[in-house]
């Protein structure tokens, strides 16, 4: 052997010894940066699930299935009556002297109704999410309600201007659903969002009213807990200078708007009119609406069932 060879030999062993070295190093501090990131990555999703709970409504609020099985929202038994919404001519009389509380049903004339519908999606400006807490931080537990509107002129106008993008709050709208002149049913907003159908409005009840302010820079309104049905204005009803009466809507309006009702747990004395919560003073809609008429077709998709719960 060489004098320098052996030396050679030497410096190589150290060198592979310290890349061997380097490389554990290098697999080491790219695993602690790895699992770094995942921790980073949990705690910002954390926050942001935290940020949109505030947002996003309470599990109450947003009991309501996607179109087109369009099931309403939950709701407590109907206990109590209000002055101004449409009377509920169902009464339940329990044979026992305890708690008792009620759901609809829908019923076999509800099965042999089947009317045309259609899913229009609408601009993301026209509608949002509903809250759980209002501008105060407060927490929102209304009860579901459901507002009655026209359009004011055809569906399809009504339908072009939802499908509008809106910058400006003043202008932007929606509802929920609309039935057509034909009784077609269009699903516009997935019935867990927030449609903005009624800007200042008010829901008037015996213990008070409830209304929820989600904007600090806009009236109170009850679209957090509202679901928003809309009718379509008959022809003679789009003369501007005429907009106090028409010749009122089509007997398939009529059993349409009964047959989508009737699938949901909100109890008669929540269901009212633009015209009853608005508070600007100009809603006057739906014109000539025959709440009797609308009622009785009501109670017959759906009817009363008693669950009775015996108190310890």
């Amino acid at each position: 052997m060489r004098p320098y060879e052996g030396h050679y030999c030497f410096t190589r062993i150290r060198k592979m010894r310290f890349k061997d070295w380097a490389t554990r190093v290098l697999l080491i501090s790219l695993m602690f940066m790895a699992l770094i990131v995942v921790l980073l990555i949990g705690r910002a999703t954390k926050l942001q699930n935290n940020l949109t709970t505030s947002r996003i409504s309470n599990p109450q609020v947003t009991a309501w299935s996607q179109y087109p099985q369009a099931q309403f929202q939950s709701a407590k038994e109907p206990e109590k009556k209000s002055q101004n919404v449409i009377k509920s001519p169902v009464k339940t009389n329990s044979p026992v002297a305890n708690k008792s509380v009620a759901r609809y049903v829908t019923t076999q004339a509800f099965a042999q109704y089947r009317p045309n519908y259609q899913v229009v999606a609408v601009n993301p400006t026209n509608y949002g999410e509903r809250y759980a807490q209002d501008v105060n931080g407060l927490p929102l537990t209304n009860q579901p309600i459901i507002v009655l509107h026209e359009t004011g002129y055809s569906a399809s106008s009504a339908i072009n201007f939802f499908q509008v993008a809106h910058d400006d709050e003043n202008v932007q709208a929606s509802y929920h659903a609309l039935v057509k002149l034909d009784g077609t049913v269009v699903y516009l907003v997935p019935p867990d969002k927030r449609a903005f159908g009624a800007a200042n409005s008010v829901f008037e009840t015996p213990q008070g009213v409830e209304t929820v302010q989600t904007n600090p820079n806009l009236p109170a309104s009850v679209n957090n807990f509202a679901y928003h049905v809309s009718l379509e204005t008959p022809p003679d009803g789009y003369d501007g200078s005429s907009q106090q009466t028409h010749s009122g809507y089509t007997e398939a309006q009529y059993n349409s708007l009964a047959w989508l009702i009737a699938q949901s747990q909100v109890p008669d004395d929540r269901i009212t009119t633009h015209h009853l919560v608005d508070r600007s003073g100009k809603k006057v809609d739906p014109i000539n609406f025959d709440g009797n008429k609308f009622l009785s077709l009501l109670n017959t998709y759906r009817q009363v069932k008693p669950i009775y719960r015996v108190s310890k």
